[in-house]
C-alpha cells in the first residue's frame, strides 16, 4: 500500500473527492483516508506520480509518507 500525506481534507466530501479520483483511472483501487492523520493510502495499479497527479487536480496538497 502506498501511504501519501495530503493537506486540506476535513469531511466526508474529501473522502469522496479523492476516493472518486482515484477510482475513475483505476476502478480496482483500495482508497483508506485517515482525516485525523491527514493520511491516504492506496493499493492500485497506478504510480505514486499518478496517485500524486490526480488528488492534486482535486485541490489538496499531497506528498509521499
Amino acid at each position: 500500500m502506498q501511504v501519501f500525506n495530503v493537506q486540506g481534507m476535513s469531511c466526508g466530501h474529501c473522502v469522496r473527492a479523492i476516493t472518486q479520483a482515484l477510482q475513475s483511472k483505476d476502478p480496482a483501487a483500495t482508497v483508506r483516508v485517515d482525516l485525523a492523520a491527514k493520511e491516504v493510502g492506496v493499493e492500485s495499479r497506478l504510480s505514486s506520480d499518478e496517485v500524486i497527479s490526480l488528488i492534486s487536480e482535486e485541490g489538496y496538497a499531497v506528498q509521499v509518507a
